[in-house]
């Protein structure tokens, strides 16, 4: 395994991160028990998780992921060996998430409110990465980033500034809640405005940025590789295989027993106009190297500078093990050309 520096902190983080969505709702408690097991054993001592998991989200599951993990804590009394990573939901419309059915915001009351949940979920008392999961502010992202319009950015009269959530993050930090601050699907001028406002004001620093980046949708590069690279705050890439479709499973309209897109239907953002012939494209370059194309896709993003860990996420444990070892997996020179070469040809089908 290979460790990395999270941000500015003395934290060494294995660069393959144990995601955890599945868990609870895919995955069963004893299934999630295992693969942190096996992923421990493998070298891997960062785990992610959220308030949110698991997916799809729903009121029945909400929290599942975080009490797997507390539960494995509590059986394994391991909590010191483990770099553990949760989010509180940002700006949405969902209600059960708070005891007064109040939609999710970024407000003190509600950041006080879930990471008190999140730390009983995971019977623990600290988060040492305690994540943003989406923006407080109205903005594009997911499915449509690059949708703009005025009404896309409208500031809301309920808006929670930056400042007043980086207040309340800092009373976090001095109750020794959680150790480190971190943004998700965030933009350029979001992370310079945090890690601005935090040095002027001497608030938490930023220290990651946990956004989609794949070779589907590299648009990270873009801005956010420069803000990555030149403030210390990198990337935690998640859907590094484009939720499975870069494994090639789901090509030419295969819906493979118990995979998400056949339960869940939510795959539409690997489903755009040009997507099948970009995965072929990668495919082939696999292919013709001898590679597996998951652990090519997974070692691309592994290689990549600006990355700090690749969150990887499996539901069985052949797929993890296949997964964690893309550690061992390196691009050669032409290999990297002639990934950049189909990129330049397809450019982004899935931002």
């Amino acid at each position: 395994m290979e460790y990395r520096r999270l941000g500015r902190t003395d934290l060494k983080v294995s660069v393959i991160c144990l995601g955890t969505m599945t868990w609870g709702e895919q995955n069963t408690e004893a299934e999630g028990h295992a693969q942190m097991d096996y992923a421990i054993e493998q070298g891997v001592n960062f785990f992610d998780t959220a308030e949110l998991y698991s997916i799809p989200p729903k009121p029945e599951t909400q929290g599942s992921t975080e009490r797997i993990v507390g539960s494995w804590f509590k059986a394994r009394k391991n909590r010191d060996k483990i770099i553990l990573a949760s989010k509180v939901c940002g700006r949405g419309g969902n209600t059960w998430f708070r005891d007064d059915q109040s939609p999710t915001r970024l407000t003190r009351k509600q950041i006080m409110e879930a990471v008190d949940k999140s730390l009983g979920r995971l019977q623990t008392d600290y988060i040492d990465l305690y994540q943003i999961h989406f923006p407080e502010r109205p903005m594009p992202w997911g499915s449509n980033p690059t949708r703009f319009s005025h009404a896309a950015y409208e500031k809301p009269a309920d808006e929670t500034s930056i400042p007043e959530q980086l207040d309340a993050f800092a009373e976090l930090v001095k109750a020794g809640k959680i150790r480190h601050l971190g943004l998700s699907n965030e933009s350029a001028w979001g992370a310079m405005r945090f890690i601005g406002d935090s040095e002027a004001r001497g608030t938490p620093r930023v220290q990651s940025i946990q956004n989609a980046y794949n070779l589907l949708n590299r648009t990270f590069e873009t801005a956010l590789a420069e803000v990555a690279i030149r403030e210390d705050v990198g990337l935690l890439a998640y859907s590094p295989l484009a939720q499975g479709y870069l494994t090639g499973k789901y090509l030419d309209g295969a819906r493979p027993a118990g995979a998400r897109t056949t339960l869940f239907n939510r795959g539409q953002r690997y489903e755009g106009a040009g997507t099948e012939d970009a995965i072929k494209r990668y495919m082939t370059i696999a292919h013709e190297a001898g590679l597996d194309p998951a652990q090519m896709a997974l070692a691309f993003v592994n290689s990549r500078d600006f990355v700090t860990a690749n969150i990887i996420g499996a539901t069985s444990m052949e797929q993890l093990k296949t997964d964690i070892a893309s550690i061992d997996v390196k691009l050669t020179p032409e290999i990297e050309a002639k990934i950049d070469a189909v990129h330049q040809l397809v450019g982004n089908p899935c931002p």
